[in-house]
């Protein structure tokens, strides 16, 4: 059993508190899933859980952690850059559970991982490897180890569709506690039982913790229900307080009248109408109570806003590639696949999906050097990797408005509001900011410009279950042409008209 108590966690650089006063217990079954729009604390919240030195360096932590013995196993969002620069060998020979593991142990959890048992002790380094590669082989060195609780800070982050599966399956079969983060919607609703919500209300100044014990769909629509109920039962009341002060307005205006213009003649006038007076007051105060005590107006964390607005449409005919390779090269000579064919014509959204480890990033970033380039159309490209693109010594506002004219930034200080940045955020260099909130610097400057192209590796996993609808609507509705890599299930089904699987011998159209 893991329990918290108490807990209030604030960010040093900008004094900011992002969690408060927070108490949970996880115990063994439970399946408890961490949601909240980027940059809201979660990744720090599983990390203190974890350990809480980690967060050491950019916040400070008040509140206790207790276990009863039970071994931990963390998968953090992203792979340090010191084990990225390792090989994969010399990354499993470093952990303890790997030398204490006999052999029937490596074939078992390679197995279900979907690897050979011979990639542990691959001399390959770990920053060669596909994000979802990675990933698997961060999860075999934590099963190897045989934890009681499992916190994982975003497992499905790049794996393959078939590894999704196997996720859903250790989640929902692990017979201790589970706390993870994802932003994979189709994972949340088969796996959690339990949902804590973390929101950063009023322009991110109040921290709200919220902790459900229900599956995360019927969470969103009991909320919904709740809030909806509570908001037309607040609204009525404050019409109906606003009828009643505008009566009661009238009659202490008349009996304030009537005090002041009664003669001195008439003393007993006079005492009737201060009596009145008494009891008018007596309304107020009793109106007083009643308004301290009628329904809050709900608040919640509101989705990001923000439209394709300057895009030009895509001709139906216009040939945007065209591409035939006779095979496709990883960056370290090696092989991935054998006869590429790929011809795109108008306004299409594709997805290419396909095993980890196949090529796809490597193909998608050879489609973007040749788009990017051309002078007919107006490419964007999203990397899986943003510091490809991203300049990570520049804050948000200097990335946007490129020109430091005034104009510039006053708009793009707006658009960045509407994308959920505090103003602290918008001038904290991009390398601070969560993987979310690089993703919407991405999407906010492919809105700025006339794309009519987008080139997207893996484009919502970094966005939280609550913008996840809101930025599939958007990229529905983007009239160009969308050519992109992806293993989330709600993005293919809701937004690409057409799925090429990617093989070693070439692409395959799925649908």
């Amino acid at each position: 059993m893991l329990q918290i108590n108490a807990l209030t966690i604030t960010h040093r650089k900008d004094l900011r508190m992002i969690i408060r006063d927070f108490g949970f217990v996880l115990k063994p079954g439970d399946k408890a899933v961490l949601v909240g729009e980027e940059g809201n604390g979660k990744s720090t919240l599983l990390k203190w859980i974890y350990d809480p030195s980690l967060i050491d360096y950019y916040a400070d932590a008040e509140g206790t952690r207790t276990t009863q013995g039970e071994l931990l196993g963390y998968l953090p969002q992203e792979l340090s850059d010191e084990d990225k620069n390792k090989t994969v060998y010399q990354y499993f020979s470093e952990l303890q559970a790997f030398q204490n593991a006999n052999p029937a142990d490596y074939y078992r959890i390679s197995s279900e991982l979907g690897f050979r048992e011979e990639m542990f002790y691959s001399s390959q380094a770990m920053s060669s490897l596909s994000g979802g590669e990675r990933v698997k082989l961060q999860m075999a060195g934590i099963l190897l180890a045989a934890p009681d609780i499992l916190l994982l800070d975003e497992p499905s982050n790049d794996i393959d569709i078939e590894t999704l599966e196997w996720l859903e399956k250790l989640i929902n079969k692990f017979p201790g506690g589970v706390l993870y983060i994802s932003h994979d919607e189709t994972l949340i609703e088969r796996t959690a039982n339990r949902v804590i919500l973390v929101e950063q209300l009023r322009r991110k100044s109040v921290p709200r913790v919220t902790v459900a014990n229900m599956p995360f769909r019927t969470f969103m629509e009991e909320r919904e229900k709740s809030f909806s109920k509570q908001e037309q039962m607040a609204y009525s009341e404050r019409r109906e307080e606003k009828k009643a002060m505008e009566r009661f307005r009238r009659i202490e205006q008349s009996v304030e009248h009537d005090l002041r213009t009664i003669s001195r003649q008439d003393p007993a006038g006079g005492r009737l109408l201060k009596k009145k007076m008494k009891s008018v007051k007596a309304m107020e105060r009793r109106y007083e109570r009643e308004h301290d005590e009628m329904t809050e107006i709900p608040e919640k964390e509101s989705a990001i806003t923000i439209r394709f607005e300057n895009q030009k449409s895509m001709p139906a005919g216009k040939t945007v590639l065209d591409l035939s390779l006779p095979y496709l090269q990883s960056p370290n000579g090696s092989i991935l696949a054998k006869n590429i064919n790929l011809q795109i014509k108008g306004p299409e959204r594709i997805c290419i999906i396909g095993p980890n480890g196949v090529g796809k990033t490597t193909l998608i970033r050879k489609i973007a050097e040749e788009l990017c380039s051309r002078t007919d159309l107006s490419a964007c490209y999203m990397p899986q990797n943003y510091e490809e693109e991203l300049p990570f010594d520049l804050t948000p506002v200097e990335y946007l408005a490129s020109s430091g004219a005034k104009d510039e930034i006053t708009m793009v200080r707006t658009f960045l509001g509407s994308m959920k940045y505090t103003s602290d955020e918008m001038f904290h260099p991009v390398r601070e900011l969560s993987g979310g909130q690089k993703a919407k610097l991405f999407l906010l400057k492919m809105s700025l410009t006339e794309a009519n192209v987008l080139i997207l590796d893996e484009p919502t996993r970094n966005f939280s279950p609550l913008s996840g609808p809101e930025v599939r609507g958007i990229l529905r509705q983007f009239p160009g042409t969308i050519i992109s890599v992806s293993h989330d299930r709600k993005y293919i089904s809701e937004v690409c008209n057409k799925i090429y699987e990617m093989t070693a011998e070439g692409l395959i159209t799925s649908q």
